[in-house]
């Protein structure tokens, strides 16, 4: 016979299978992975951010005779919006809890609007990091 309460760790909310052995971990708590992920994912999401101001700024500082100038500037702010975006995604995907099932498709939603855009951000990025922003050379 199996004992179910002797294996469970953490907080005692959630449940284990009755076909679980004693020894099994307690069943992942997934409203607190997904609020993990995606404070994870908004993380980066600044730490890109940041980035991006620092590749607009050394863009408009090398000004409009340089080249690449509008395809760069353009690229820049096309990945600083949908940056935007998906941090607000962010903050409406770890405000709602995943464990309401009526949710749930709306959820499922986002968070897969949110990797498609973070996908579509990293391709833009590697066209800005392609046509290169550098500093200018300034001999004051």
């Amino acid at each position: 016979m199996m004992n179910n309460s002797s294996g469970n760790r953490g907080s005692g909310a959630e449940a284990t299978h009755p076909d679980a052995h004693p020894s099994s971990p307690a069943l992942l708590n997934m409203n607190h992975y997904t609020n993990k992920k995606s404070a994870a994912e908004s993380m980066l999401d600044v730490a890109l951010l940041m980035a991006n101001a620092s590749q607009l700024k050394a863009v408009l500082d090398q000004g409009p005779n340089s080249s690449f100038y509008a395809p760069t500037l353009t690229l820049i702010g096309i990945s600083i919006c949908l940056q935007v975006t998906v941090g607000v995604l962010l903050i409406f995907i770890v405000r709602w809890n995943l464990n309401d099932e009526h949710k749930h498709w709306r959820l499922n939603f986002m968070e897969n609007l949110a990797t498609g855009l973070v996908f579509i951000i990293v391709v833009v990025n590697v066209f800005i990091t392609a046509f290169g922003v550098h500093r200018p050379n300034r001999s004051d």
